[in-house]
């Protein structure tokens, strides 16, 4: 029978010894006092020291604000928690570091001088330390170089296979290209633009980030012949050209250096006109544009520039009317018409122009208004007339009596431009 089965049967068990009490430890209570009495005790000297701490720099800061010194700042205490709201108001408040003092400690002592008011006024030049010599060179070594269309000078620096570089006074040289070299073909470039050379260019187009312009020669060339192409359409002048090429509407030459055109019309020969290439023509202005670069000429107007040049203001002159009008007669006077209005046929009352004049017949008149550029001629016979209305009553003898009649007539306009000028 095993140790189990005998005890379930009810054996009797052997005595164990029992296990000892512990002793009995010393009341929870007690000791939760005495620790008590020490962490009072702790957090009283704390409290004394905290306060002695603070009087001593309190004391410090009142003593260095009397003194005129900032008061340092107030450093945090270890282990403090950020202040609630109401303390921080509370201490914001806190006068007890004032007790004892009188508003003249509060004020401070008032100063001997007083204060200038400050005001934000501009600073002038004067208040800095400003070198104007250095600061007007660096505006002139950074100034921009030339504008568009502006005409400058320089020298001759450089040749490349390109172009030419010329110093034009910026911090960069001018570059102007091989093809800006001028008008027509050169030859020979170096001889051309030797360095050192001094040139008048045309700026072409203003300064790129490294300070270059761009200029040309053949811009200012081309510029110089259209002005003098303008100063002789404007003096109704008669130049002489070179027929140089032709296609189906006329022919070119070139003046001055610009291309000019003459219409088949305005040729004296326009039927076979190739046959004119080589040949000198006179020839006058139709219209001249710069801005459009047309330069179209007339050799037609130029036998008419050529007959005006022989034509003078008071003049009297003799034609054949060519065309009656509405508003008066046109004259010709042998290769150019001359303009008979019907307020200048007669100071008298005029019903009909036919009445005094009609188409094929002769008449004497005198000019009175000279129009090279635009090929007009004023005529007037009024001029001739003695008494008003003469010519519609007597027209033979006053056309008879037109040169003694035109010298009293020329003494008139003479003392009427007098009396204008």
């Amino acid at each position: 029978m095993t140790p189990r089965s005998m005890a379930a049967a009810g054996s009797p068990q052997p005595n164990r010894p029992k296990a000892p009490k512990p002793a009995a430890n010393k009341p929870l209570q007690v000791m939760q006092i005495n620790r008590r009495d020490e962490q009072q005790r702790l957090e009283r000297e704390a409290a004394e020291a905290r306060a002695e701490a603070e009087a001593a720099a309190e004391k410090a800061r009142l003593l260095e604000e009397r003194a005129g010194l900032a008061a340092p700042p107030r450093a945090p205490q270890r282990g403090s928690t950020s202040p609630s709201p109401v303390a921080d108001e509370d201490s914001r408040f806190d006068m007890s570091g004032m007790e004892g003092m009188s508003m003249a400690d509060l004020l401070g002592a008032p100063d001997d001088k007083p204060r200038k008011e400050t005001r934000n006024e501009p600073r002038s030049v004067d208040d800095f330390d400003f070198d104007e010599e250095a600061f007007l060179a660096a505006l002139d070594e950074n100034a921009p170089v030339g504008t568009t269309g502006e005409v400058i000078k320089g020298t001759v620096i450089g040749l490349e296979s390109d172009g030419v570089y010329i110093d034009v006074g910026g911090k960069a040289p001018g570059f102007m290209p091989k093809s800006e070299a001028g008008l027509g073909v050169i030859l020979n470039f170096r001889e051309r633009f030797p360095k050192g050379l001094e040139v008048e260019v045309l700026v072409t187009r203003e300064q790129n980030a490294d300070g270059m312009v761009t200029v040309s020669c053949r811009a200012l060339e081309l510029r110089k012949s259209w002005d003098k192409v303008k100063v002789m359409e404007k003096e109704g002048k008669v130049v002489q050209v070179i027929v140089n090429g032709f296609n189906r509407g006329g022919v070119t030459c070139d003046l001055e250096g610009l291309r000019g055109f003459i219409p088949r019309s305005q040729l004296q020969d326009g039927e076979n006109h190739q046959e004119l290439v080589g040949k000198t023509l006179g020839v006058a202005f139709v219209e001249v544009n710069s801005e459009t670069r047309k330069l179209v000429l007339s050799e037609k107007r130029a036998a008419v520039a050529a007959r005006f040049q022989d034509l003078e203001v008071g003049q009297l002159v003799e034609g054949q009317v060519a065309a009656v009008k509405p508003y008066g007669l046109f004259v010709d006077l042998g290769g150019i018409s001359g303009l008979l209005h019907q307020s200048a046929i007669t100071n008298g009352s005029l019903r009909s122009i036919r009445e005094v004049f009609d188409q094929g017949d002769r008449v004497f008149a005198l000019i009175t208004e000279l129009d090279p550029g635009r090929g007009r001629i004023g005529l007037n016979t009024a001029l001739l007339e003695g008494p008003p209305g003469e010519l519609l009553i007597e027209k033979d003898k006053v056309m008879a009596e037109a040169t003694d009649r035109a010298s009293r007539a020329q003494n008139m306009l003479k003392q009427q431009e007098q009396s204008a000028g």
